[in-house]
């Protein structure tokens, strides 16, 4: 059979390297994709983008795809399960409104509150003089979002209130993540530790995938902005059994009924950003597809058939699922463009791809195209995302390490430190 990827970053690549070695599988097609899927074998990039849904539903009709797997969250957003489910096609991920979740950070919050699912404390605003109000009503630092899609960086932790002012009148006034900004929710600051819990759902049933832990902030240390994410590694030592138990039994199984109790039954990959507080596990944030860059790590240790599991999910058999797992660890660095996740300089020529890289050793592309000579060069922000298997944290970082100093493009950065906050208590 034909699978298409819809997507273009490092987890479309991650799918698409994952789905090609099914047995089940002839071909996976990924649109548009990228220079690393255009290498990989047994896939095949077609030109059409994530965003362009009668493109893509004539693409799976043209080539007689029999199974369809969403990447990113706009198209999700959009409603593409929805035009290909309209089509008799298979397509794998929540309906458009399902998909609120993540596209509108209000829903969410009072889908949250109504549902009784821990979460911090917040107001949906859409004037400055009211978020402000609310503001000085918080202990600082406080947390403002933009309602809509940013691309995973309408996020802003400000730490005290003049710039929480500007950064609310810069955000209701579009001028820094346009429409997506034009309402803002404003939540309390929550203190512990950040994790990533991901699901595949049906009906409110669900598999729990391997936990993982990735790194927002910009720079080593955990400082700088926040990004779509700079590496991450799994399984996640900060979730051991009891907190699984307790995010499973409080936030994944009653988001999975509330869903489907207003109507809205949620199928997909189900992701709940969690911070880890003293009081218990609290929601960050939901996303309604794999996380990125946590798809990386979390497929390098997956060894069952995702396409042989998405299809026995689809046909309402997900109580058979199990899934195998390799015991090590699997550890991501992200390889970013000078200026991310501000303005930066695209075309630049990347080297050191031909090297052969080690079987644990996997290097997803993400912002990268092939330019006119066929050279691999920069496209995106983030570049790329060099994942390596090891027996432990330390050791998957030093593999990813080793090899991530074969590559090389204009202004490359990345953080070291991958993992600190589970290597913390061995130092």
């Amino acid at each position: 059979m034909k699978i298409l990827i819809i997507g273009s970053g490092g987890r479309e690549h991650a799918l698409a390297w994952k789905c090609a070695q099914s047995a089940l599988v002839d071909e996976v097609l990924v649109a548009p994709g990228n220079a690393g899927t255009a290498t990989e074998k047994g896939v095949r990039n077609v030109d059409v983008g994530a965003e362009d849904l009668d493109g893509l539903l004539e693409l799976a009709r043209r080539e007689s795809v029999a199974l369809t797997i969403v990447g990113p969250e706009a198209p999700l957003a959009a409603g593409v399960v929805d035009r290909f489910e309209q089509a008799g096609l298979k397509c794998f991920g929540p309906s458009a409104d399902a998909a609120r979740l993540e596209s509108s950070k209000a829903f969410a919050k009072e889908f949250m509150a109504r549902h009784g699912i821990p979460t911090a404390g917040y107001a949906v605003v859409e004037e400055v003089e009211e978020g402000v109000r609310f503001i000085q009503s918080l202990t600082l630092p406080v947390v403002l979002k933009a309602d809509g899609l940013a691309a995973g960086k309408g996020v802003v932790i400000c730490d005290d209130e003049h710039q929480a002012r500007e950064t609310l009148e810069d955000m209701l006034s579009g001028q820094s993540f346009g429409q997506a900004g034009h309402r803002v929710v404003i939540e309390e600051f929550l203190v512990g530790e950040e994790a990533s819990f991901i699901v595949i759902a049906r009906n409110g049933q669900m598999v729990p995938l391997a936990t993982s832990q990735d790194h927002k902030r910009r720079d080593e240390g955990d400082g700088g902005p926040n990004t779509g994410g700079m590496g991450a590694y799994s399984p996640a030592p900060i979730i051991d059994q009891a907190t699984h138990e307790r995010i499973v039994d409080e936030v994944i199984a009653p988001t999975l009924a509330g869903m489907q109790a207003d109507g809205h039954p949620f199928t997909g990959f189900l992701y709940a950003g969690m911070m880890l507080t003293p009081s218990g596990p609290k929601v960050l944030e939901f996303n309604v597809r794999f996380g990125d860059p946590e798809t990386q790590p979390i497929l390098m240790r997956l060894k069952s058939d995702l396409v042989a599991t998405v299809l026995k999910v689809m046909a309402g058999d997900i109580d058979k699922v199990e899934l195998d797992w390799d015991e090590r660890t699997a550890l991501g660095i992200v390889m970013a463009a000078g200026g991310y996740p501000g303005s930066y300089a695209k075309g630049k020529p990347i080297t050191g791809l031909e090297q052969s890289f080690p079987d644990h050793v996997k290097v997803f592309h993400a912002g990268t195209a092939l330019d006119d000579a066929g050279q691999v060069v920069t496209s995106g922000g983030r570049v790329m995302c060099v994942t390596a298997l090891g027996d432990d944290v330390a050791a998957a970082r030093a593999e990813a390490l080793k090899s991530l100093a074969f590559i090389g493009f204009e202004n490359a950065f990345f953080r070291a430190d991958i993992g600190h906050r589970a290597l913390a208590p061995e130092s």
